[in-house]
């Protein structure tokens, strides 16, 4: 009998707490304000998910007009 080992995936804030108003990122973690208020309640795998999405989005403190 095998058992799944899962580790919590913890918040990446990094306490930089401001949403950049042209791409809608935070402009320390990357997530969007739904993002960061729905993550206590996402699953495993939505966690997950963004948190592989997260190095290719862009980053919020070099996006120009």
């Amino acid at each position: 009998m095998s058992a799944t080992v899962r580790r919590r995936i913890v918040s990446p804030c990094i306490a930089i707490c401001t949403i950049d108003a042209t791409s809608g990122l935070c402009r320390g973690c990357k997530r969007t304000a739904a993002e960061i208020g729905r993550w206590i309640s996402m699953t495993h795998e939505e966690r997950e998910r963004i948190i592989a999405e997260l190095p290719a989005r862009p980053d919020p403190t070099s996006v120009t007009v």
